[in-house]
């Protein structure tokens, strides 16, 4: 691959998440000050996720050198582990993400990573997990010119990609870059044609430790042209307000195929809204974050009526709530193909 080319030139794309995959990358937790005391029930979160998605796909869980027994221990024999250094465990966020070409070759696209708009230090490591997941599937990589995390934005793998004024136009990621020139780098390293901009993320996605409003905690694809969104009803819940100028933005919007978006709207009620939309979509299941309240079960039956052939995994979601996101989170697919030959 020539050092100019993107993945749209070379004839790459980004594959839809509810396509077939081969595998799946996680994070091992192992920094208990990242978790304010709470890293070993994280640990058990993230095992929960791992050996739910493990049973239809390869679950691949990076960690610290010292530390693959504690993976297995947890997670299994199941799960293949890669020793790596690593910072933090939001592989969404840090790790490569795959684009696959006509003949089912895969790639990998290596963002930068600044965790969150410099948030937390240190990063470096985290930022070389693309190269070292492109060497151990030994695919090839892209680098692209941008700060860009995976949970702030969904691709539909026929043009079209959805994410949030609120996290892409934060000058903390990438302040010398105007709205087009963003368009622009994700259409040449993802392989879209059309970005659909929705105003916010989640309402309290804001502050020290926070994403600045990644989309995966508000929405999630269904089909192409069918979106699963976060819309409270009562002008008494967190995310009211935001909710119903994400909705507007939608029915406002056509895809790269130019059709409406149908939109299913996830009412978690009054109060503050989990983030129910933070679910992963592996080839048999639906793995979604609860909370241990009255608000699961209508959240379940709406998302199982989505994905009749899944089937629905409810995993305990209040660890990975506070530390910062969901099962969507920690977790980046690989999809079906095989490695791209250089």
């Amino acid at each position: 691959m020539g050092e100019k080319q993107t993945p749209t030139t070379a004839g790459f794309s980004m594959p839809a998440e509810w396509e077939p995959h081969v595998g799946c990358l996680m994070a091992w937790p192992s920094r208990d000050e990242l978790w304010q005391g709470r890293v070993d029930e994280a640990k058990a979160a993230y095992a929960d996720v791992a050996r739910a998605i493990a049973t239809s796909e390869t679950l691949h869980m990076v960690c610290n050198p010292g530390e693959e027994q504690d993976v297995r221990n947890h997670c299994g024999t199941d799960v293949e582990v890669v020793s790596a250094p690593i910072d933090d465990s939001w592989m969404r966020d840090s790790g490569p993400v795959f684009v696959r070409n006509s003949a089912g070759e895969l790639a990998i696209v290596n963002f930068e990573f600044n965790a969150w708009g410099e948030r937390f230090h240190p990063y470096d490591s985290d930022n070389r997990v693309p190269v070292v997941i492109a060497k151990h599937l030994g695919m090839p990589m892209f680098d692209a010119p941008l700060v860009l995390e995976g949970g702030s934005y969904f691709t539909d793998g026929e043009g079209t990609l959805i994410t949030t004024e609120q996290c892409l136009l934060n000058p903390n990621r990438n302040p010398a870059m105007s709205k087009a020139d963003i368009e622009q780098a994700l259409c040449e390293y993802l392989g879209v044609t059309t970005v659909v901009w929705l105003p916010w993320g989640h309402s309290l996605d804001v502050g020290p430790e926070a994403t600045d409003g990644h989309v995966d905690g508000i929405a999630q694809y269904v089909a192409p042209g069918h979106i699963v969104l976060e819309v409270p009803e009562s002008p008494e819940s967190s995310e009211y307000v935001y909710g119903q100028a994400n909705a507007k933005a939608l029915d406002a919007a056509t895809d790269a195929a130019g059709r409406n978006f149908e939109v299913t709207r996830l009412d978690a009620g009054p109060g503050e809204s989990p983030a129910y939309c933070n679910f992963y979509l592996s080839n048999a299941s639906v793995i979604v974050p609860l909370v241990g309240d009255g608000r699961d079960a209508p959240a379940l039956e709406l998302i199982a009526s989505l994905y009749p052939g899944r089937e629905v995994v409810g995993v305990p979601g209040e660890v990975l709530a506070f530390g910062g996101g969901g099962p969507h989170c920690i977790t980046q697919q690989i999809p079906a193909g095989q490695p791209a030959t250089r």
